[in-house]
């Protein structure tokens, strides 16, 4: 069997560029984790998904019972620390925003002699490979000073974006374009390329003439005098140059960009500050969109890469892990307290779980589902 053409790629080459995670594009600039987090879009839009993922508490219930197991292992590593210098939340923080960025976000379990789950340690993305064995199960080949190892797929949290391809992959296209509009708009307003206005004269000047003329205007005219009144003599008049149709044009196609690129991130385009089209009762309805659209699938990811590694099978069955959303879905403090008073009215929640969701202490006798809002006739005699 002859054996398989195999192509060699210089350093020259712009294949070679994919290795480093800059990826060229049809305007020639090359987008990668690091230049797309120049365009404030990718940057509002990444921070916007990783920092809520994790602000977001999560917290590990029985299914039987739906009770709270703070004793369990799992609990204070999804909950409260990863490890002794890493919250819960900064470790998602990171994993998401690499999974952003690079495509996966790993971390790897550090367990006692008895297998218990103990801490969390994040793992650089470019240091680690996701392999498969032949019966399709995953593991993992770690970069370290010492050298690679292997890791089972029980040991390594493993949170992939849409498809496993980093958005910022996905929509190179758009994000290099805005980064091109940029460029230009800069050098732009870095050469001067156009002036406010232009002074013209009747007759002929010469350069020195024209100089001077530049020089009494600025002097005149510029800094803290600008909008002053212009007094001009021997038939000279000024002509200010106003926006044009391109000018325009080039704003509305800045602000498409901004648009595409909630798109790629399936991000409300109101979350990014793109406010042409937001008014309040659309803005609120968009923040639930980002909830169902964008956070959901993220915490189903989560979800399983943490029970995945955390839960024994055994435990899977038995237990759940579930991220804490109503203060992401309420919109205004009247909506909250008029939802939990239909809630205790109809005998769903009792106080002491209103005063959970509200953080509050719990107070005596405020575990029943009586009806706070009637009573029956021996209590009222009583």
């Amino acid at each position: 069997m002859p054996k398989a053409d195999q192509k060699s790629i210089t350093l020259t080459d712009p294949e070679a560029l994919a290795l480093f995670g800059a990826l060229p594009t049809t305007t020639g600039v090359s987008v990668g984790p690091t230049t797309s987090l120049r365009v404030p879009a990718v940057a509002c839009a990444v921070g916007l998904i990783a920092e809520t993922i994790g602000a977001l508490p999560i917290k590990l219930h029985d299914r039987a019972t739906r009770a709270a197991l703070r004793d369990h292992p799992a609990y204070r590593l999804v909950h409260d620390e990863a490890n002794e210098w890493t919250s819960a939340a900064e470790l998602r923080t990171e994993l998401t925003t690499d999974a952003l960025l690079h495509g996966a976000g790993f971390a790897q379990v550090v367990r006692l002699s008895d297998g218990t789950p103990y801490e969390l340690h994040r793992l650089a993305a470019g240091k680690v490979q996701a392999k498969q064995e032949d019966d399709g199960e995953p593991f993992y080949l770690v970069s370290t000073a010492r050298g690679q190892h292997r890791l089972s797929y029980r040991d390594v949290i493993d949170v992939r974006p849409f498809g496993g391809v980093s958005p910022i992959t996905l929509g190179r296209e758009a994000i290099a374009l805005a980064l091109a509009f940029e460029k230009h708009i800069g050098s732009l307003f870095a050469n001067g390329g156009r002036p406010s206005g232009v002074i013209k004269s009747p007759k002929v000047m010469d350069a020195e003439a024209k100089k001077e003329l530049a020089a009494s205007w600025f002097s005149t005219h510029g800094g803290g005098n600008s909008g002053s009144t212009a007094v001009l003599d021997e038939g000279l008049d000024y002509l200010p140059i106003s926006t044009t149709l391109a000018d325009a044009q080039f704003a509305e196609n800045r602000l498409e960009q901004v648009r595409e690129i909630a798109r790629v991130f399936r991000v409300p385009p109101t979350m990014l500050f793109e406010l042409r089209r937001g008014t309040w009762s659309n803005t609120e309805e968009m923040a639930r969109q980002f909830y169902a659209v964008t956070l959901k699938p993220w915490l189903s990811e989560w979800s399983w890469a943490y029970a995945r590694c955390l839960l024994t099978p055994e435990e899977r069955a038995a237990l759940y892990l579930e991220f804490v959303v109503e203060d992401l879905l309420t919109t205004d403090h009247a909506s909250r307290a008029a939802a939990y008073g239909q809630y205790r009215s109809m005998g769903a929640m009792t106080a002491n779980e209103v005063r959970a969701g509200l953080n509050l202490a719990p107070r005596d006798g405020g575990d029943e589902l009586s009806n706070p809002y009637t009573t029956t006739g021996k209590d009222a005699a009583a």
